[in-house]
């Protein structure tokens, strides 16, 4: 769907383009920055939040967009906050025609949607109203979706509850993971994004407010989501391992005191019936573990062991004293951290 009216005879470029303050922080925000770049509206600076320990050694590291903008020489602000006097006065001086976000992960007060002459406009990654929050693409396939898409909103107070400029589908693919879903949907998004700014500088852009019908919300993750709760079904267990590839990753718990931690990376769901409990390992074989499930069993076909490397299950298998029987539980992180 594309909600932006069409071009009027040879009106195709003929405005002045817009100049632009970008706002984002993570991989998603500097695959639309870099598009940015490269339209013809100037960049005039770039926010994103302040560096973050990071590694043993927790020494400062900067984010990806900031990288980028250094590497284009762009003005960087890294504010904790954007409700500071000061901060509002320094994006007031910039007189920008229009903020773009995407994934900043900072909320815009009232006072900073309302600098831009026509507004801020954001990048989410779903056909809005479904998925609005913080996880809207690990959420989608999660949840069993076939399909997903981007969506380019006006901001306003509400969490992406603003006006549709323009929206496009995409499928998500049956063995798709989240990583490769989250990079299909940043290069549609980068797209879309210059599309809209064209259309806002030549006027040609129209607004359409979202419908309730259908909303949902996708909560930020958690480190509770890592864990597997076998008494679920296979398939729903399967889509959670793969929209958590690769961040931040599944886990389970085997063995006895003191208990191992194993993170699930790839998994296949078996439909049929067993009459074990939950978590009962049901067989093990060459190249894979089947575990007992709510409903069907689970496959699990590339793990990690603490301190290793992803591997193929047969690999792991060759150090592991895993066997038909044994338990996989689902555990509190709190009680038991993560390696």
């Amino acid at each position: 769907m594309n909600i932006a009216t069409g071009h009027p005879e040879g009106g195709r470029m003929s405005a002045p383009p817009l100049k632009v303050v970008f706002a984002g922080t993570p991989p998603f925000a500097a695959t639309v920055l870099r598009a940015l770049i490269g339209s013809r509206h100037p960049v005039v600076a770039v926010l994103c939040r302040p560096d973050k320990p990071a590694g043993r050694g927790r020494a400062l590291r900067a984010p990806p967009v900031k990288l980028l903008a250094l590497e284009q020489g762009l003005p960087v602000l890294q504010p904790a906050t954007l409700r500071g006097p000061e901060v509002q006065a320094q994006l007031a001086a910039l007189r920008a025609d229009v903020m773009v976000v995407a994934a900043y992960g900072l909320i815009l007060p009232q006072p900073v949607l309302d600098l831009p002459r026509l507004g801020c406009i954001n990048v989410h990654a779903s056909l809005l109203p479904r998925w609005r929050g913080a996880a809207p693409i690990q959420r989608a396939i999660e949840a069993g979706d076939r399909e997903t898409g981007i969506t380019i909103m006006q901001m306003e107070a509400g969490l992406d509850t603003g006006p549709m400029l323009s929206s496009r589908a995409l499928s998500i693919g049956e063995h798709e993971t989240g990583g490769q879903l989250h990079d299909r949907l940043a290069a549609l998004g980068a797209t879309l994004m210059v599309e809209a700014l064209d259309a806002l500088a030549e006027g040609r852009q129209q607004a359409q407010p979202q419908p309730e019908a259908g909303a949902t919300y996708a909560a930020r993750l958690q480190r509770l989501d890592e864990w597997l709760d076998w008494s679920q079904e296979a398939v729903r267990l399967a889509d959670r391992i793969r929209a958590f590839d690769p961040d931040p990753g599944t886990r389970t718990r085997f063995g006895p005191a003191p208990e191992q931690t194993l993170k699930i990376w790839s998994a296949r769901a078996l439909d049929g019936v067993h009459h074990q409990p939950p978590g009962t390992v049901l067989e093990v074989g060459r190249s894979s573990v089947r575990v007992a499930c709510g409903s069907g069993a689970l496959d699990l076909l590339e793990v990690q062991r603490p301190g290793g490397r992803r591997q193929p299950v047969r690999d792991w298998l060759q150090g592991s004293m895993l066997r038909p029987g044994d338990r996989l539980q689902g555990s509190d992180p709190d009680e038991n951290p993560a390696p």
